[in-house]
């Protein structure tokens, strides 16, 4: 989004409409968290564990990019680079536990990952409609952006992991799209870091300019 008389400075989330919205999104992930790792939990599927963690992370960076609107750009990007790092250790973490149970593959319950996985689609659309308008902006106001898109390729990806344990008997089409989604956390991660890394070079190169 463009700033004021026709510069390039990105939107930084100062919007009582876009404060709203990210309340909205937040009460949705935060209710799909607890909805979801119950559901993984009793359906054993790692792919729902997985977009669960996903549903929280964004419930925490929705937080966190609502408490620093307004903030100096140090401040933002402090904040961007906190997000970044808390998905790069839960895309660890996925990929991780992914591993584990590539040694003790049991089947998952492939109805309950296909009603909960449809649930959290319908869920994460909707929180992507609302932000969609918003997804250009600074290291803050982006990182929220690609949570929202991430978790709903998640989703899509748990149905597909599904049909895939129904077809097969297996859980391994359960194990891939978790280490998928893991994969997913991780290049996020790397985008958002990389932004407010740059972000924050440029902010240093003006007051060395001005010093």
């Amino acid at each position: 989004m463009s700033g004021c008389c026709g510069h390039d400075a990105k939107f930084d989330g100062v919007s009582d409409d876009y404060k709203r919205r990210l309340w909205i999104v937040i009460a949705l992930n935060a209710t799909m968290f607890a909805v979801e790792m119950t559901a993984g939990q009793v359906a054993q599927s790692q792919a729902l564990k997985a977009d669960a963690l996903d549903f929280l992370g964004d419930a925490l960076t929705y937080g966190i990019s609502l408490a620093v609107i307004g903030a100096s750009i140090r401040a933002r990007t402090n904040a961007a680079l906190a997000k970044g790092i808390s998905l790069l250790l839960m895309g660890l973490w996925v990929l991780g536990s992914t591993i584990y149970r590539v040694f003790y593959v049991g089947v998952p319950e492939a109805e309950i990952m296909g009603m909960i996985g449809a649930l959290a689609l319908a869920t994460n659309l909707a929180s992507v409609l609302l932000l969609v308008s918003y997804k250009d902006g600074d290291a803050n106001v982006r990182s929220v952006w690609l949570c929202s898109r991430n978790d709903a390729i998640g989703n899509v990806a748990v149905m597909i992991a599904a049909f895939g344990v129904w077809g097969t008997a297996t859980g391994w089409p359960d194990l891939i799209v978790a280490a998928i989604m893991a994969s997913l956390f991780l290049s996020s991660a790397f985008q958002i870091v990389r932004q407010a890394l740059a972000e924050r070079r440029e902010v240093d190169e003006h007051q060395h300019a001005a010093s």
